[in-house]
């Protein structure tokens, strides 16, 4: 089925409906059954590890439910896809796995929808770029949980000292700045990691400010785009061949651009919101600003979902629902965004957001949510492209890197992909 769309009118109507009213097909009250979760690890320590959110919505879940039980098992992100994955495989599908990707799933038939799972209401709420973004052939199958977008991070102390009055809002700005931030010794002017870790975040964070981007808008791959040759040729000459990135990127993982932001070695990088808390525990005074582009803002941002999704092999659907409108209420979907610095994946929990000034750091990044471009995660080809990048791109950039010669290459590997899966 079409996933059901609502204007705001709608929603205001449907809202006004008893939240346990189900999705189509879903009925009766549940029985004496116990629901497993997989779920992946927002904290960075034990101490804030995801299992304590789930062990405190579970527990009140269940006090209103007695005849379902949730257990929630949770896993690093290392590791969590490929516990899912081994699962599945093994014919022991959760019921529910919070990971990276749904397409798989969906595409072999495993996943129900969101609309044989979910009230009318809880559906309807999904900020709708996101659950764009959790359709396979049209069809929501991914429900979006932890969201981020991206924005540009400057360390205000070291622009003061090198004279840079304001951040940057052009490529032009960006190259003049980090040659003034190098001149007074800064150590990476600009940071760009395109080492193996996340190389495809920052890879398309760079096409977009280019004009450019990995699909089309009917979602066929556009790698090797005449905007995106021009970017990394770009990124190549004016940034990298100049000194100005400080490490080259090939070598260069996020984790250690953040943390060399945090150590106040890094004057500039683009950045999602767990960052600031990385900043400021190190006492880093940063201000942030939408991405640069040619000639002005970037075209849009980044925008980062991981997801839900719920597998049919334990034919738990109505349990599954109630549970399901439960984490994505409002005072749930609130308290994990706002515990793990992340952006609601809900129109009512963004709302409740943006009028708390205590997420005021958050605001600059939740409004770019709704117009920013995803990964094309309901292609089956993603996986393997993404793959790709991560081996080639950084080297693309290199001193004797050869952007056309490899985007056209990464095209070619994605083309092959996708003409295989059809």
């Amino acid at each position: 089925m079409q996933r059901r769309y609502l204007s705001l009118a709608a929603m205001g109507i449907a809202s006004a409906m008893t939240l346990t009213l189900t999705g189509c097909g879903a009925s009766g009250d549940g029985g004496d059954v116990t629901l497993k979760l997989i779920a992946a690890d927002y904290g960075d320590r034990q101490s804030n590890s995801s299992q304590h959110y789930w062990d405190q919505l579970t527990r009140a879940f269940e006090k209103k439910n007695p005849g379902i039980k949730v257990d929630v098992e949770v896993y690093s992100w290392t590791d969590v896809d490929k516990k899912v994955e081994d699962l599945v495989k093994a014919g022991k599908a959760p019921d529910l796995a919070q990971i990276g990707a749904y397409a798989d799933y969906a595409a072999k038939g495993q996943l129900y929808s969101t609309d044989k799972l979910l009230s009318i209401p809880v559906e309807a709420d999904f900020t709708p770029s996101l659950a764009d973004a959790g359709e396979y052939e049209r069809v929501q199958y991914g429900m979006p949980f932890g969201a981020s977008t991206r924005r540009l991070f400057y360390n205000k102390k070291l622009f003061a000292e090198a004279g840079i009055t304001n951040p940057p809002q052009t490529w032009n700005d960006i190259a003049r700045d980090a040659q003034l931030l190098k001149s007074h010794g800064v150590k990476i002017p600009f940071a760009v990691p395109l080492g193996p870790e996340e190389t495809q975040a920052e890879t398309l964070l760079w096409m977009l400010s280019g004009g450019g981007g990995y699909t089309d808008s009917i979602g066929k791959y556009t790698i090797d785009s005449a905007e995106n040759v021009k970017t990394f040729e770009w990124l190549q000459k004016d940034l990298v061949a100049k000194g100005l990135t400080g490490v080259e990127p090939a070598k260069l993982n996020r984790a250690d651009a953040f943390q060399g932001f945090a150590d106040g070695e890094v004057g500039m990088l683009n950045g999602h919101p767990t960052l600031m808390k990385q900043a400021e525990a190190k006492g880093i005074d940063y201000g942030t600003v939408e991405l640069p582009g040619t000639n002005g803002k970037a075209k849009a941002t980044m925008g980062v979902a991981d997801w839900m999704m719920a597998f049919k092999a334990g034919g738990h659907r109505t349990e599954t629902g109630k549970f399901l409108d439960f984490v994505y209420s409002k005072k749930n979907v609130l308290k994990f965004s706002g515990d793990y610095g992340l952006l609601p994946v809900t129109a009512s929990a963004t709302e409740a957001m943006l009028a708390d000034d205590k997420y005021t750091k958050l605001h600059g990044f939740l409004k770019q949510l709704g117009n920013a471009e995803f990964y094309p995660a309901n292609k089956t080809s993603w996986p393997l492209v993404s793959k790709t990048l991560k081996a080639k791109m950084g080297a693309a950039v290199g001193p004797k890197g050869n952007p056309y010669g490899v985007l056209t290459d990464i095209q070619n590997t994605a083309d092959m992909a996708d003409n295989a899966t059809q």
